[in-house]
């Protein structure tokens, strides 16, 4: 049986690729995209039959240019997964915590590691453009003296050593990830849904909107505004509540939130993930 192909951003060993796991298990055939445009027209194209997506992260934010490709783009969303960010110092024979000079990882990553820089002062740290990508590059050098913070999948996939683990700053960093298709799929154990919407531009328009689900007592769990192009100070608003689209008060407050705004798209309703 062909294994079904899941598309995510980075080098193999990307935390992306990790989470792809966690979610589908490994029975999958994994497609690494160079960036976020790419990661999108890979399911498009048919390359790829679904894609695994970072939507936010506890310490960093959301990543908004996935908030607009998600806008741009008619995927829908059929799952999530969150991941528990652990970054290790990578690094080959020859390498060791006492003769360390140079660290390399994605400037995100070394931004989470401060404290293992600061009882480190001599070690240099070095941005890379990919986590993963760090350690496929000195896999292919083998430096001395030098090593990469990413995933543990990235270290098995180079065959490479861990130095150390737990290198981040806070143990409670998760990345938000999301499982996107052509089709949408409505499961029973679907309990969350995400939405994007433009008000019209008079007083109180977000204020009728957000309303809609007051006045039925629906949990609203995310809020994320972006600029609308080409028209100023005007937004789209992504939004996460819970509920199911099959519910008679969900599907009616989304019949209602239609009457009131100018633009309404379901991007996906799914299972809440657990950390």
């Amino acid at each position: 049986m062909k294994k079904e192909t899941i598309a995510f951003q980075g080098e193999r060993g990307a935390f992306s690729e990790e989470a792809a796991y966690k979610l589908l298990g490994r029975n999958i055939q994994v497609l690494p995209c160079p960036t976020f445009e790419a990661l999108f027209a890979s399911v498009a194209k048919g390359k790829a039959s679904r894609c695994l997506a970072p939507i936010e992260n506890t310490l960093a934010g959301s990543v908004y240019e996935n908030y607009d490709l998600l806008l741009k783009n008619h995927l829908h969303i059929v799952a999530e997964v969150k991941l528990r960010i652990v970054h290790n110092l990578i690094a080959f024979p020859g390498t060791t915590l006492r003769n360390l000079q140079r660290v390399y990882s994605h400037p995100v990553a070394l931004a989470q590691c401060n404290r293992f820089f600061s009882s480190h002062p001599k070690v240099e740290r070095v941005p890379f453009y990919d986590t993963a990508g760090s350690v496929k590059m000195l896999a292919a050098e083998r430096p001395a003296g030098f090593a990469a913070i990413a995933s543990r999948v990235a270290a098995s996939f180079y065959r490479a050593r861990i130095l150390k683990t737990h290198l981040e700053d806070h143990r409670e960093n998760f990345t938000r990830f999301l499982l996107l298709s052509t089709r949408p799929v409505v499961s029973t154990r679907a309990n969350k849904v995400s939405i994007v919407f433009s008000t019209r531009n008079v007083p109180g328009a977000l204020y009728k909107c957000l309303s809609v689900f007051a006045l039925r007592e629906i949990d609203l769990s995310k809020m994320e505004s972006r600029p609308l192009s080409g028209r100023p100070w005007e937004y789209f608003f992504y939004l996460d509540f819970a509920g199911n689209v099959k519910e008679e008060r969900c599907r009616k407050a989304l019949e209602h939130l239609e009457e009131v705004t100018n633009f309404l798209r379901v991007l996906g309703c799914y299972e809440s993930a657990r950390a």
